[in-house]
């Protein structure tokens, strides 16, 4: 198979949750345990650090592993989902996996994949653990998916592992209140392996303080922190997993890292990692902001940083996905801008005839669009030089856009 073919198989054999949603979610790690013994367990032939969290977890994984590329290792990192490649769930040291890479993973292992009836991210992880043992990584900071408990990741026995805060996000899998998805979260706690909390927040902190007891697990809290570094990454918000990075990589044993290593790491994330999509500024005059914030807690937050900036006027292109609670999100946006209603490209969108309804009940007005693209340029031939763009509401929208 093509490169091309090969993906087109991966994405068909079952739902991918990327583009599918709820139909996708297995709550088993039946199938990952079976495809690692059949790799020959590659998860313990390196060294990992496990990121899970609602929000910040892919730009703290990111910040990791510059870090940690500063201070001389080679460094895998696997993040999901991805924004425009496949092959940007799998880097080592910035650089993504070939194509052939997982062109021949495919070839080599179809048969098994078919016959254990393997997601798409079941296999994409044995597809990063694989490589990550056969490259001899240093380390790897390995992104969960969703939830920890039960995700395909959570096969790792890491040298510490870090969750980064709790918010209300795929409610529909993890349960509808913060102490429930803060005990999926909590699964990647494991016995006698240290973990930090990035936030600290009084409903959860107990569940986690439980969890690590039960564990033997040396438990920190990074908010709790004094400390403050600059990142390269733009946006407030990144102090918080500025903190969380820094805290777990001071915690980490039998690597040497200076904080010299973390300044540099956090100031050359974007050049040692090539994250996207994170208040990333596409142009200015007019000023062009994305960012893929897309549940309660993370557009409150970008919300906020919207308000500082200066403009005259403010166009939003927005999109979402169909799970979306639109109640939670479509209050925190502004009412005077002025709106581009359209559907990000997946299945999983949220039709812009939908979208426009139900925004227009928070008073949020605009025009619908037949495309992302298409709501793009006309916000773009709308704003003059001293307006802003802000591009987001999906992580897939900001996808067709940068």
């Amino acid at each position: 198979m093509t490169y091309q073919e090969t993906l087109h198989w991966m994405f068909a054999q079952l739902p991918m949750y990327q583009k599918e949603g709820k139909t996708a979610f297995k709550k088993d790690l039946t199938n990952t345990l079976a495809l690692a013994k059949e790799l020959d367990f590659p998860e313990n032939k390196f060294k990992s650090i496990h990121v899970g969290g609602t929000n910040g977890k892919g730009s703290t994984s990111h910040m990791l592993a510059s870090i940690l590329q500063e201070a001389g290792y080679k460094v895998g990192l696997y993040t999901s989902p991805h924004l425009k490649n496949f092959t940007e769930r799998i880097r080592i040291n910035g650089d993504e996996i070939s194509q052939q890479k997982v062109t021949s993973f495919i070839e080599e292992h179809q048969c098994f994949l078919e016959q254990q009836r393997l997601s798409f991210f079941e296999m994409t992880v044995g597809l990063a653990f694989d490589y990550f043992a056969d490259e001899k990584v240093d380390i790897a900071i390995v992104e969960v998916g969703l939830g920890g408990r039960l995700d395909s990741t959570n096969i790792i026995t890491p040298e510490i592992a870090t969750i980064t805060n709790i918010g209300l996000d795929h409610t529909q899998f993890l349960g509808e209140t913060l102490p429930e998805i803060a005990f999926e979260k909590a699964g990647i706690i494991k016995l006698n392996i240290p973990i930090v909390i990035g936030e600290k927040q009084k409903e959860v902190a107990h569940i986690f303080l439980d969890k690590a007891k039960k564990m033997n697990a040396k438990l920190f809290f990074a908010s709790d922190a004094e400390e403050i570094y600059e990142t390269d990454l733009l946006g407030d918000y990144q102090q918080k997993n500025v903190k969380t990075a820094v805290a777990t990589i001071q915690r980490l044993k039998g690597f040497h890292v200076s904080k010299e290593h973390i300044k540099n790491g956090l100031l050359n994330v974007v050049k040692n990692t090539n994250l996207k999509g994170r208040w990333q500024i596409l142009q200015q005059s007019p000023k062009v902001i994305c960012d893929t914030a897309h549940n309660k807690e993370g557009l409150t937050i970008v919300m906020h940083q919207l308000k500082k900036e200066q403009y005259k006027k403010l166009h939003i292109v927005l999109g979402v996905v169909s799970d979306k609670k639109l109640d939670a999100i479509l209050p925190l946006f502004p009412k005077s801008a002025t709106y581009y209603f359209c559907k990000p490209g997946i299945p999983r969108g949220l039709s812009e005839a939908d979208l426009q309804v139900n925004s227009e009940k928070f008073h949020l007005f605009g025009k619908k669009y037949s495309s992302v693209k298409n709501a793009f340029q006309s916000a773009l031939g709308n704003a003059n030089q001293q307006d802003i763009v802000y591009i987001g509401g999906s992580t897939f929208v900001v996808a067709e856009i940068i």
